[in-house]
C-alpha cells in the first residue's frame, strides 16, 4: 500500500523484495526526515542491518514522501558504495546523496598508506621555518615594547616583573643550591683523585674555579631554570589559551607583549645571572669541603687562591652567559607557549618541547661561547 496519503507524518518503511526479473529491491517509503525517524531510529537501523548484501541489491525509494540530510545518511551508510544505477530517488532527493558522496575523502588519499622519502623531511623543515618565523615576530614585537617601556617608564608593567623575578628566581635558590653543592662536591672528589697521582693537589683551586665559574655554573644554572620556570611559563599561557583569557584579553584592549611575554623576559634576564652566582658560590663551597676533606687543604688557602687562580673575566663571561641564557629561555617558552591551541594534548606537548628546545639551545650557545671565548680568561 502506497504512504503518499495526507494526514499525520507517514511512517518510514522498509520493505525487502524482488522485481520482474528477480532481483532483490528494497523498497523505502514513508518520511524520512529527523521528526519521523527519531521515534523509530533504533528499529529502522537494525532493519537496515539485517539486509544481505545492501550494495548489490535494487534501491527503490520513489515512494518517500520527504527527506532530509538524517534519513539520506542512514540510507547512504546501509548500502554503502553502490552503482548509482541502482538508485532509483525522487530528483528533489537525489542532491542529498550527491552531497553525501563528495563530502566522502577521497579514496587515492587512503591508498597511499606511506608518504614519499621527501614528505618527513620537508615537513620537519617547514615546522622549523614556522618556529622561526614565530620567533622573528616575537623578538620584533619585544623589541617595540621595549622601546615604549623605555619612552615610558611609569607605564611599564613593573609589578608582573617582580613577581616573575620573585617566581623565576627567589623560588628557584633551594634547587639550585643543592644541585650546585652536589656538583662541586662529586668535581672536587673526582679531580682530587687524578691530582694526588701527580702530586698537584694545590690544582684542585683552578680546576674547581674555572669549571664552575665559567661552564658549569651558568649551564647548570641555564637547565634548571628551563626545565622549572621555561616550563612554568609555557604551561602557564598554554592554560590562558585553553580557558580562553588571552581571548578576553584581547577583547579588553590588553597586550599580550607587555603583560605576558615583556615581564617573563625581562625577569629572567636579571634574575638567572644571580642565580648563577648563587650557584657559583653554593658550587665552590661544596668544593671546598671536598678538597678540605680529600686533600687537607685549608678553607682559608682555597679562599686565598681563588682569586688568583681564575681571572675576573671568567666571572663576566658566565653571568654575560646568564644575561643570554635567561633571554632565550623566556622567549622560547612564551613562543611556544602562545602556539598552544586550545586543546590539552596540545598543551602537554607544548611544554616539553619548551623544555626540550630551551635545554638544547642552551647548550649551543653554551658552545658558542666556548668557541668565540677561548682566549678568554684562561691565560693563553
Amino acid at each position: 500500500m502506497s504512504p503518499r496519503g495526507v494526514g499525520s507524518i507517514a511512517e518510514p518503511q522498509v520493505l525487502e523484495t524482488s522485481d520482474e526479473s528477480g532481483r532483490r529491491l528494497i523498497r523505502i517509503s514513508g518520511a524520512w526526515n529527523l521528526q519521523a525517524l527519531v521515534p523509530r531510529l533504533p528499529d529502522l537501523d537494525q532493519r537496515l542491518k539485517r539486509i544481505r548484501d545492501p550494495g548489490e541489491a535494487l534501491w527503490d525509494l520513489e515512494d518517500v514522501l520527504t527527506m532530509d540530510h538524517l534519513g539520506a545518511a542512514l540510507l547512504r551508510r546501509s548500502w554503502g558504495v553502490s552503482d548509482a544505477s541502482r538508485i532509483k530517488a525522487r530528483p528533489e532527493h537525489q542532491p542529498l546523496f550527491r552531497r553525501l558522496d563528495a563530502s566522502e575523502p577521497s579514496r587515492v588519499s587512503e591508498a597511499r598508506s606511506t608518504p614519499h622519502w621527501w614528505f618527513l623531511p620537508s615537513q620537519w623543515f617547514m615546522r622549523v621555518l614556522g618556529h622561526l618565523h614565530g620567533l622573528v615576530v616575537l623578538l620584533g614585537f619585544l623589541v617595540l615594547e621595549c622601546l615604549r617601556m623605555l619612552a615610558h617608564p611609569a607605564r611599564a608593567p613593573w609589578r608582573e616583573i617582580a613577581a616573575n623575578l620573585y617566581r623565576t628566581g627567589a623560588q628557584a635558590l633551594g634547587i639550585t643550591a643543592l644541585v650546585g653543592f652536589l656538583i662541586g662536591v662529586v668535581l672536587s672528589y673526582l679531580s682530587s683523585n687524578q691530582l694526588k697521582m701527580f702530586g698537584a693537589d694545590l690544582f684542585i683551586v683552578n680546576i674547581l674555579g674555572v669549571s664552575i665559574i665559567r661552564e658549569l655554573g651558568p649551564v647548570l644554572a641555564a637547565i634548571l631554570v628551563a626545565g622549572r620556570s621555561g616550563s612554568s611559563m609555557t604551561a602557564q599561557i598554554g592554560v590562558m589559551r585553553v580557558t580562553q583569557e588571552l581571548d578576553a584579553m584581547s577583547v579588553m584592549g590588553i597586550p599580550h607583549m607587555s603583560r605576558l611575554v615583556l615581564p617573563k623576559v625581562i625577569a629572567l634576564a636579571i634574575g638567572l645571572p644571580l642565580l648563577i652566582l648563587w650557584t657559583n658560590a653554593i658550587a665552590l663551597l661544596g668544593g671546598m669541603v671536598a678538597a678540605h676533606a680529600e686533600l687537607g687543604l685549608s678553607y682559608r688557602f682555597f679562599l686565598d687562591t681563588l682569586p688568583s687562580a681564575v681571572p675576573i673575566a671568567n666571572l663576566y663571561l658566565g653571568v654575560g652567559k646568564g644575561v643570554v641564557f635567561g633571554v632565550l629561555i623566556a622567549v622560547l617558552a612564551c613562543h611556544y607557549g602562545m602556539r598552544i591551541r586550545p586543546n590539552t594534548q596540545s598543551l602537554g606537548a607544548g611544554t616539553t618541547s619548551s623544555v626540550v628546545t630551551a635545554i638544547t639551545i642552551v647548550i649551543v650557545v653554551d658552545a658558542i661561547f666556548a668557541v668565540m671565548f677561548r682566549h678568554v680568561g684562561l691565560g693563553f
